[in-house]
């Protein structure tokens, strides 16, 4: 039988060629093939040109020839550096080596492992071991001359898409391997920041907890202490604010690089917030964790930090607290009581190493504080406030017009609480601000509605030490005095001599802008710190209240007495009336109106009491001595 008709266009592009049809979804993929490089390794030029011929008329369009081996290896070479060859169609017979020498020596280069070798063989040479050696060799199929294109595309085509799909399985499995190298080393980096901070490098807050709760474990069973050292930078949060957080980055990192030259192989360095540091020293005594301390504390009080043209001084204040084993701590426990002893060292002045311990005054007022926010919080949603009244009489003609502003707090059970047990509370948790918002309110509202009966009643109202840094107070007095319609002048704001002076400035802005609605300001605890004499003359204030400390004993004390003359001297040179409180006998209220002294109140005079009835009470008698103990 002879051999079937080549019908060439049928390996032409376009649908009508057997391969397409065979692969009828991946006609774009073998338009790729036909457009891959094709070697034909051949040294009869009549012969390689029939084979260039067939595959032109397949489709095949990129196409280069060798006659020897030596030369093929070259064009192969070349092809790792420009365009790769794609396939060979390599004769047996070549005048260098023989077809299959070639096919080892490609097959023994990884680069080359995968193109296809199309061995082209003399059908004289067909048996059963050559074509076993060939395969050995590393061919991919063998095509016996006379070559057809019926019998050699397909098999090429087939080849060729084949080693495109084991280079694409080739490059999938190279960027999973990849991938999940990526995925290890991305595990890796989560987990070092599980336990690490990262900006630092060192332990976080997680892993100091973990370490805290293995140094008490090992206390309790092995009766080795351990300490904690909790540090905090007392300059950081200036250079942060004022260069900017980039600087403080820097900063902490210096700071972290100087801590790690001084901690031992076996201890626990950590960046736990912003600005704070902690440090577990294991196996430590009291005496070491002490020294230790003192010695970081002086390490970082001489450390320098340069910022463009500022040095800043770094400085640092470190709690101490022990692990001792007989003691039952958790990790939560010892960080808290070694950030508490940092708390007293930075309220004792900073820059300072201090030991915790259970009766520090710092932490009884944490307690304190504690126990108080809820009962606050408590007091200002139900309304639970309340305000009493204390008479201010005025000397000359024994009349009552003024009354100082007092508040009160009732408990859940109803019971009065003193404003000298939960003011304090209230400034140091942030809730005094909420306080004077509602003192002011139903001090004015209580004025307002005795007003319809007595129009001649005015209120002194007590304001906080930190009032005057809250910038709705003058908008809540404006609304509050326009809502009520009552007169500005029947308000006086009292406030203290220290808290007029801690910040003079602001205050007596606020003061002014206060007294411009019409209000009037009277400074309280005259005298007490002798600082007011410097800041009178610029501090517009109409009354001074003497501090009661010269007024308890001053029927007895001829010291009080000279000092109180003194203040009411400078009074009245200024042009300002006086009070004098706690005034709490007969004897005492005579001397006062003695000095000079133009009204005065206290528990002789009357007890705080609610205002509307105490004002009927003073209206209803024509003497003090009706009313007074």
């Amino acid at each position: 039988m002879g051999h079937p008709v080549d019908r060439g266009n049928n390996w032409k592009h376009g649908p009508a060629t057997p391969i397409d049809s065979a692969y009828p979804n991946h006609s774009h993929f073998l338009d790729k093939v036909r457009r891959m490089r094709i070697l034909i390794v051949d040294p009869s030029p009549g012969s390689a040109a029939l084979l260039q011929a067939v595959l032109t008329k397949g489709g095949f369009s990129n196409i280069i020839n060798s006659q020897t081996g030596a030369d093929a290896l070259e064009q192969m070479r070349l092809g790792l550096y420009h365009e790769p060859i794609s396939a060979l169609l390599l004769c047996f017979n070549l005048p260098d080596m023989d077809g299959q020498e070639l096919c080892r020596t490609l097959r023994a280069y990884e680069e080359w492992a995968g193109v296809p070798v199309i061995m082209l063989s003399p059908s004289a040479l067909w048996c059963d071991d050559a074509a076993r050696a060939a395969y050995d060799a590393g061919a991919t199929a063998i095509v016996y001359k006379p070559v057809r294109s019926v019998e050699l595309l397909p098999r090429l085509i087939s080849a060729m898409c084949l080693k495109e799909e084991w280079e694409l399985r080739r490059r999938r499995e190279t960027e999973l391997v990849t991938e999940l190298a990526e995925l290890k080393v991305m595990e890796a980096r989560l987990q070092y920041l599980v336990a690490h901070d990262d900006l630092t490098g060192l332990h976080n807050r997680r892993q100091l907890e973990q370490s805290l709760g293995l140094a008490a474990q090992r206390a309790r069973e092995h009766k080795r202490s351990s300490a904690l050292l909790y540090l905090d930078l007392d300059q950081f949060k200036v250079i942060n604010n004022y260069e900017g957080h980039s600087a403080g980055d820097h900063l902490l990192i210096q700071v972290a690089n100087c801590l790690r030259q001084h901690i031992g192989p076996r201890d626990t360095l950590a960046h736990i917030s912003s600005d704070e540091f902690a440090i577990l020293l294991s196996d430590c005594s009291l005496q070491a964790a002490m020294s230790n301390a003192e010695r970081l504390r002086r390490r970082l009080d001489g450390m320098q930090f340069m910022c463009g043209s500022k040095t800043y001084q770094i400085g640092a204040t470190i709690g101490v607290a022990m692990i001792d084993p007989a003691e039952a701590l958790g990790a939560g426990d010892i960080l808290a009581r070694a950030d508490q002893a940092c708390f007293s060292a930075k309220r004792h002045g900073r820059n300072l190493v201090h030991l915790y311990s259970r009766d520090d005054v710092e932490l009884l007022d944490l307690r304190n504080n504690a126990q108080w926010l809820p009962l606050i919080r408590d007091a200002l949603v139900n309304d639970r406030f309340r305000l009493v009244f204390q008479p201010i009489i005025r000397l000359a003609d024994n009349r009552i017009h003024h009354y100082e502003v007092l508040t009160r707090m009732l408990d859940a059970d109803g019971e009065i609480i003193d404003s000298m047990e939960f003011i304090p509370a209230a400034e140091r948790m942030g809730l005094i601000h909420e306080i004077d918002s509602w003192v002011i309110k139903h001090a004015i509202i209580s004025l307002r509605d005795l007003s319809a009966q007595y129009d001649d009643v005015c209120l002194n109202i007590n304001l906080s030490q930190h009032a005057f840094q809250d910038s709705q107070l003058l908008p809540l007095v404006r609304q509050q005095l326009r809502g009520s319609n009552i007169a500005a002048e029947r308000i006086t704001f009292e406030i203290t001599e220290t808290t007029a002076i801690a910040n003079f400035a602001r205050t007596r802005r606020m003061v002014k802008q206060l007294r411009a609605l019409g209000c009037r300001f009277a400074l309280d605890d005259f005298g007490s710190g002798f600082n007011s004499y410097a800041y009178l003359k610029q501090f517009p204030v109409d009354v001074l209240k003497i501090d009661g400390a010269f007024i308890t004993d001053l029927t007895r004390d001829p010291i009080d007495q000279a000092l109180v003359k003194s203040m009411v001297d400078i009074a009245k040179a200024l042009g300002k009336e006086t009070v004098a409180e706690f005034v709490s006998s007969a004897a005492t209220l005579n001397m006062v109106r003695a000095l000079g002294i133009d009204y005065a109140q206290g528990y002789y005079i009357s007890e705080p009491s609610e205002l509307a009835r105490l004002h009927g009470q003073w209206q209803a008698v024509d003497s003090i001595k009706g009313v007074c103990k």
